[in-house]
């Protein structure tokens, strides 16, 4: 009897061990125009458990890399380049980059027309086997296949998103896609286009990296109400309801999805009551518990906290914080959901929160990033 504790008292012993040598720890990347100071993506070591930066530095000269997204197994970051010329094109790039885990400096390995001017957005498809663009100035979206080397291919399939445009004629005068993810199973992928006051729905072949319209009900998946410029979108846990914010009215637009048909159940103001100033809304994000969402204001210069209903999945308003500089643009929830840090990009700093589990209310940590014109953060795993 007595060995036998011994030895679950040994095993607890280096089961607790193995714990506390197990901290969570992330390459961070920061991208940034480029175009006041700063000269493309931009690394950092983070400590998930303490909240802690260290700064590694310049990880990769690139023009504008405006949004940054990884692979699963951290080995490949693609970055988008929001120009709106490329070798006498009217159109931006992407650039495909190596990981250095333990360096975090980023080795270019290719790049590629984005096919549209002013890529501001990139994703993966469930798969992984193709990244996905939103072009917003030129008001397409695209495929791209990932080769085994980390590579992209060239466009596998190009679509110009249509539909009638909004009433803002200053900033709804074409289609503008901004967004761009794939459905849960990898049949659809839907795309936030500001100018068209929709979130549009392209059925998406996973085998070939090929989008399609399908009927019109399909197509124009969700509209919101004129004049409200979706930006981006996020879902709730369970796929059930899906999260519009919209640029030019700084409002949040929930859906309930009824078999992949979309109708509008609630919309919320991102703002303070009474608030009379310019603001743009920018980025939407929910805790991976799925209990609370967040959106930043660049105007207002604050980050808002919803509470999620999870039957209905209604919102309800929780607090409005400053983001801790001027025009928060991105903003990225670490994988284990406990800091929020938020991209200020006319003040060039990252500001960390923390967030409460059981509120999902943010307290500023003092934990500060300098990268000038920051507008994008992203996380990457390592041993």
């Amino acid at each position: 009897m007595r060995f036998t504790k011994n030895i679950v008292v040994a095993a607890l012993l280096i089961l607790s061990a193995g714990q506390l040598c197990f901290a969570q720890h992330y390459l961070m990347y920061v991208g940034a125009y480029t175009n006041a100071g700063s000269k493309g993506i931009y690394g950092y070591r983070y400590d998930s458990d303490s909240g802690k930066l260290e700064d590694l530095g310049l990880a990769a000269e690139t023009e504008n890399p405006s949004f940054l997204v990884a692979d699963s197994a951290g080995k490949h970051l693609y970055a988008v380049n929001e120009t709106q010329k490329y070798q006498g094109e009217a159109s931006g790039a992407i650039t495909a980059f190596s990981i250095d885990r333990k360096t975090g400096k980023l080795t270019a390995l290719n790049q590629v027309s984005s096919h549209g001017a002013d890529p501001c957005y990139i994703s993966f498809d469930r798969s992984g086997k193709y990244v996905l663009v939103a072009n917003y100035t030129g008001g397409t979206v695209a495929a791209f296949p990932v080769m085994a080397d980390g590579k992209l291919g060239e466009a596998t399939s190009v679509m110009e998103d249509q539909g009638p445009v909004g009433p803002n004629h200053e900033r709804q005068e074409r289609s503008h896609a901004h967004w761009i993810e794939a459905s849960a199973r990898n049949r659809f992928v839907y795309v936030a286009d500001l100018g068209l006051d929709r979130v549009l729905i392209y059925k998406f072949d996973a085998s070939k990296g090929v989008l399609s319209r399908g009927e019109q009900a399909e197509f124009f998946s969700a509209e919101l109400a004129p004049g409200t410029g979706p930006r981006h979108v996020a879902f709730s846990n369970d796929g059930k309801f899906m999260y519009a914010l919209a640029e030019l009215d700084s409002s949040v637009t929930v859906f309930a999805n009824d078999n992949e048909k979309y109708r509008s159940i609630q919309k919320i103001s991102a703002l303070p009551q009474g608030f009379s100033g310019k603001n743009d809304a920018a980025e939407i994000a929910m805790r991976p518990s799925g209990k609370f969402l967040y959106t930043s204001n660049r105007g207002d210069d604050s980050i808002a906290v919803f509470a999620v209903d999870h039957a209905s999945g209604k919102l309800e308003f929780r607090e409005r914080v400053p983001s801790g500089g001027k025009t928060p643009r991105n903003f990225a929830i670490d994988p284990e959901g406990k800091h929020l840090l938020v991209a200020n990009e006319e003040t060039g700093n990252i500001v960390e929160f923390g967030i409460d589990a059981q509120t999902g209310k943010l307290k500023n940590t003092g934990e500060v990033a300098k990268v000038a014109s920051a507008v994008c953060v992203v996380f990457v795993p390592v041993e």
